[in-house]
């Protein structure tokens, strides 16, 4: 990349950016670093709680692409002991805990999914065990005696716990003065985060200042609202676009999004400038582009991100011609069932299609359920396996079932 203003470097890493701490502070460190001839060490941190990476953290990582397009240092952690205790940034209750069996489990796939974004050849990826791993007891009561709890139950989570007497644990505390300590560990200069992360990345300041360290500046991006339009995405709320999802899924829950979400999705979560978006956004606002043809082309640029345009070009194929031409995917796959009759509830549970009894009788009742085309609307049915037939259930699960 060639050498470029700071002017011009601030205006492309202040996009998307919801908030800067100090609002200066990014400037400083682009002047400082240049002065002294050196990159910026720019830290993003994951708790791998969860084997996926989805499109919300993409967000982030995206951003941290562009300080490492920029020359700068990208330092992401993968927090194999916080992800022990669990972040609290929002929650109303403790998380349970994960064991150190499940948190390796997630922590292994995290490094090539961070690669669909990073060059993770140029990259830091760092294990919180590095220093965590060899601090002694003495080292985490001088931690703590850096923070005060009345500091603490400032956190809008803990303040409203405490108020409604709800349990908070002294580990749950511990939390952001583990992250904290990360950003002195690696000596970041920059850490970023979602707006829900402020309290933790404002104390990775203080605790940097407190080891004699220059403190971080803090860049909060925008939250990235989940399939349902309503929650931020979530793999434990179901309603998330995993990096690593296959092309056809990727693209059929792209445009599966409410329509109001079109260009929030346009603008966090492609690499379209921002003058295409606004002539997108732009032509659906006077009636001249459908949302449903501006959502193909959103799950396009989204599935080239992750898989390439072949794929994205492929994936727009498959679906229009199972939902415009209400055709079958190529490959449906066969389940074979050995019993002459099964209840529906049954089958659904069988097949995969449902976890549960109660969420097998749940997408029955929202009409999510068909046979051969035939919406099932009765959850104590039995169906005949006398011949092979197609199971839908939404709009990407198919299945061919037969008799054994």
């Amino acid at each position: 990349m060639k050498k470029i203003s700071i002017e011009e470097e601030l205006e492309i890493l202040k996009s998307n950016v919801v908030e800067i701490i100090p609002e200066d502070g990014l400037y400083e460190k682009l002047k400082k670093a240049r002065e002294e001839g050196r990159p910026l060490r720019v830290k993003l941190g994951a708790d791998p709680s969860a084997p996926d990476l989805h499109l919300g953290h993409a967000v982030v990582l995206r951003k941290l692409k562009q300080f490492q397009d920029l020359g700068h240092q990208v330092v992401f952690i993968i927090g194999d002991f916080t992800a022990r205790i669990g972040d609290p940034s929002g929650r109303s209750e403790t998380r349970k805990p994960l064991t150190p069996e499940q948190v390796k489990k997630n922590a292994l796939t995290y490094q090539e999914q961070v690669g669909k974004i990073l060059d993770v050849s140029k990259a830091e990826i760092r294990y919180q065990e590095e220093w965590f791993g060899k601090m002694k007891l003495e080292d985490v009561l001088v931690l703590t005696s850096k923070y005060t709890i009345a500091r603490m139950l400032e956190r809008d989570d803990f303040a409203q716990r405490f108020k409604e007497q709800k349990p908070i644990f002294i580990h749950e505390i511990m939390y952001p003065l583990l992250q904290a300590y990360d950003s002195v560990a690696i000596k970041a200069d920059i850490e970023l985060g979602g707006t829900d992360q402020k309290f933790n990345l404002i104390v990775g300041r203080e605790i940097q200042r407190e080891y004699g360290l220059e403190p971080q500046v803090a860049m909060l991006m925008p939250i990235l609202e989940g399939l349902d339009g309503k929650q931020k995405m979530s793999k434990s709320l179901g309603n998330y676009i995993g990096l690593t999802e296959p092309p056809n899924q990727m693209y059929g829950k792209v445009m599966s999004i409410p329509d109001e979400l079109i260009i929030r999705y346009f603008e966090l979560a492609t690499e379209l400038p921002k003058e295409e978006i606004r002539k997108i956004e732009q032509e659906m606002r006077e009636g001249k582009l459908n949302p449903r043809d501006a959502k193909a082309r959103l799950a396009r640029e989204i599935v080239k991100i992750y898989h390439g345009e072949e794929a994205s070009l492929k994936a727009e194929e498959e679906f229009n011609r199972i939902f415009r031409n209400k055709e079958l995917p190529e490959n449906v796959p066969e389940v074979e069932i050995s019993e002459p009759k099964i209840w529906i509830v049954k089958l659904l549970t069988q097949v995969g299609a449902a976890k549960s009894n109660s969420e097998a009788k749940r997408l029955i009742f929202q009409g999510a359920v068909e046979i051969d085309g035939t919406r099932i609307e009765d959850i104590n049915l039995d169906i005949s396996i006398d011949k092979p037939f197609i199971l839908r259930v939404g709009k990407h699960f198919f299945r061919r079932i037969k008799r054994a």
